[in-house]
């Protein structure tokens, strides 16, 4: 039976997760480019998608309100709950099924779905290993022509917010970044929860090695934020309906480009059975 660590999952027990794509600016721009991504690559509703690592359901919810048939799966007992209450909210439009699970053994029979989204798996797990274990499994599940949006955070990205946040005059939080430059596992030795939990940092080209190598065919490598979450400027501009289209187009210009890739906080890859 696999199970998170205590450590993950008593951070996920102690925050907001279910509030973290809409609180902020940040987290309104992760949540609109990872749906506007997702949408170019699912089949027509009512496939039949899995969210494993959905969390509290804010992809569950709103891919069964556009019709398709979701099963949310979270090893966090509170995001089920949450989910389950965010399903309620919605009772024309509910969440097929939600249940208490690991990304690494799924319940689920092989070629049995359309599609699978692994938005948080594969960072949570340091492991090489467990990872493929992972994606090993979305790949069973999938049926023959299916496709797998698979989320990754950028090596760089702890650096870059660390940039923005000014948290550089904390020795114990320069050597959580120098650690993470180094070899890709984020450790937060501390118990502040603003630096976040125990995770897998990727290079762009990595996770997608990973992709190929549990037996997908690689389709793409995707910037969610691209370099605009790092700005100050950014807020004003995305408060702003004409200027907010304006910053979503010039994303999607460099959504691709490799050079830009790992200034993106999150990365999603995405592949084909």
């Amino acid at each position: 039976m696999y199970q998170l660590s205590d450590k993950i999952l008593s951070f996920y027990r102690q925050t907001q997760e279910a509030n973290r794509l809409t609180a902020n600016a940040k987290g309104q721009l992760e949540f609109v480019r990872t749906q506007e991504i997702i949408m170019r690559y699912l089949p027509a509703p009512p496939a039949v998608i899995l969210d494993i690592g959905g969390g509290s359901g804010p992809y569950a919810c709103w891919l069964a309100k556009a019709g398709y048939e979701v099963h949310l799966v979270d090893p966090v007992d509170l995001h089920i709950e949450q989910a389950t209450e965010a399903s309620s909210q919605q009772p024309e439009h509910p969440i097929a099924s939600i249940s208490l699970g690991d990304a690494r053994s799924l319940r689920f029979s092989s070629m049995s779905v359309d599609a699978l989204l692994l938005l948080g798996p594969l960072y949570h797990l340091i492991d090489k290993n467990d990872r493929l274990l992972v994606l090993s499994e979305a790949y069973r599940v999938l049926q023959k022509g299916g496709v797998m949006i698979a989320a990754g955070i950028s090596r760089f990205a702890s650096m870059l917010d660390s940039f923005f946040e000014g948290r550089f005059r904390d020795p114990v939080h320069r050597d959580i970044v120098q650690n993470d430059l180094e070899t890709g596992y984020h450790r937060n030795v501390t118990e502040d929860l603003k630096y976040f939990t125990d995770a897998y940092l990727h290079r762009p080209e990595a996770l997608s090695a990973e992709v190929v190598e549990a037996g997908f065919q690689h389709q793409a490598m995707l910037a969610v934020e691209g370099p605009a979450w790092l700005f100050e400027s950014f807020k004003n501009y995305w408060m702003d309906p004409d200027l907010r289209s304006v910053v979503l187009d010039l994303i999607r210009k460099v959504e691709a480009e490799p050079s830009l890739l790992g200034m993106s906080a999150h990365v999603l890859a995405i592949g084909t059975k």
